[in-house]
C-alpha cells in the first residue's frame, strides 16, 4: 500500500508511505490517497483526519520518472479533483509535514485545512524550474493561505521556505521541535476531536462558502446559511452545566 490508514479513536492517521522514494507521488498513490478519502466521507465514526508521509519526510513531491514518461490519469482535471475532495471533507484534515514538501506535495498540503509542520519540514514550489506549471491546485490555494505577493515570489524564485519562515508567512499554522512532533499530533487531533463533528462539518462548509467574499455577503450567508445547532449539544451544555464549580 502505498498510502496507508490507520484509525486511532477517531482519528483516521494517512500516510504517504513510499519512503524508499521519499513519498514521490504517483498516480498509484493518487488512486489510493483517492479510495481512502471517499470511504471517509462515509465513517461517521472519524472526526479528525491525519495526512502525514512516512521516513525521512512528507514528500519530495510529484514523481518526476512519472512525469517524463507522460502520466496515464482517468480524467483531465483527475489530480486536482482528489485534492478537492479532500478539501471538502466535512471533518478537520490536519497536514503533519516533516522534512520535505516540495510543488506538488505542497500542493496536497494545502488541500489540508493547515499545517502542523516540524522544525525540520521545507517547503517549495519548483515548477518553474522543470518549467512546468500546476495543475493540482497551488496557483489557488497557495496566495490564499500566503496573499498573492509571497505566492509569487515562492512560485517564481522556487526558493525552499524553512518550517519557522512558513510559520511567519502563515504557510504552516504550527511549528514544533522534531522531538515534540508526535506528540503535538495527538494533542491537535485530541482537542479537535473532543468539540463537536456537527460544529467541524457546518463551519467548514461556511468557511467554504464565504472565502474571499466581501465581509457584508459574507455575514449575510452565514445568517441565512447557517445550519443551527446539532444533535450533542443538549448533551455537551448539559455535561458542562453539570461540573462542580471551582
Amino acid at each position: 500500500m502505498s498510502v496507508t490508514r490507520d484509525d486511532q479513536n477517531g482519528l483516521a492517521i494517512l500516510t504517504l508511505n513510499r519512503p524508499d522514494k521519499l513519498n514521490a507521488l504517483t498516480v498509484e498513490m493518487f488512486e489510493e490517497l483517492r479510495r481512502h478519502v471517499l470511504d471517509l466521507y462515509k465513517d461517521e465514526s472519524i472526526g479528525c483526519v491525519v495526512l502525514r508521509g512516512a521516513g525521512k519526510c512528507f514528500s519530495a513531491g510529484h514523481d518526476l520518472a512519472d512525469i517524463s514518461k507522460g502520466e496515464k490519469v482517468p480524467s483531465r482535471g483527475w489530480h486536482s479533483e482528489t485534492l478537492r475532495l479532500l478539501e471538502r471533507l466535512p471533518k478537520p484534515v490536519i497536514a503533519a509535514v516533516h522534512g520535505h514538501c516540495y510543488t506538488g506535495a505542497l500542493e496536497v498540503a494545502l488541500a489540508a485545512d493547515f499545517i502542523l509542520a516540524a522544525e525540520s519540514a521545507k517547503f517549495a514550489d519548483t515548477h518553474a524550474k522543470w518549467a512546468l506549471t500546476p495543475i493540482w491546485g497551488m496557483s489557488q490555494r497557495l496566495p490564499r493561505r500566503v496573499g498573492i505577493a509571497s505566492a509569487k515570489r515562492l512560485m517564481f524564485t522556487a526558493e525552499t521556505v524553512k518550517a519557522a519562515d512558513a510559520l511567519r508567512m502563515g504557510l504552516a499554522e504550527m511549528v514544533v521541535p522534531d522531538a515534540e512532533f508526535e506528540q503535538a499530533i495527538e494533542q491537535l487531533a485530541a482537542q479537535i476531536l473532543a468539540n463537536s463533528p456537527f460544529s467541524h462539518a457546518a463551519n467548514k462548509r461556511l468557511l467554504e462558502a464565504t472565502d474571499a467574499r466581501d465581509m457584508d455577503s459574507g455575514l449575510q450567508w452565514e445568517i441565512l446559511n447557517n445550519e443551527g445547532v446539532g444533535p450533542d449539544m443538549q448533551a455537551r451544555i448539559g455535561a458542562f452545566m453539570g461540573k462542580p464549580k471551582s
